[in-house]
């Protein structure tokens, strides 16, 4: 098999998609003024299973932190 047509054997494109009219980035700078994605490392994921439990532990870590005098 040769490089070309091992390419369009993994090619997943179904020739009726069209992205002729599409503009690429459009959304980019919305999306990095608005979004704040964090990429846990597998063994805290682990623990933190979701949004909501990273949430509170962070609000209680930032509540013990400001509890505690600076030095």
């Amino acid at each position: 098999m040769n490089q070309e047509s091992e390419l369009a054997a993994n090619d997943e494109m179904r020739p009726e998609y069209d992205f002729s009219g599409g503009v690429r980035g459009k959304y980019y700078q919305a999306y990095m003024e608005s979004s704040n994605v964090v990429i846990l490392d597998p063994d805290v994921a682990e623990i933190f299973r979701d949004s909501a439990s990273v949430n509170e532990a962070l609000r209680l870590l930032a509540k013990i932190a400001k509890s505690v005098p600076a030095q």
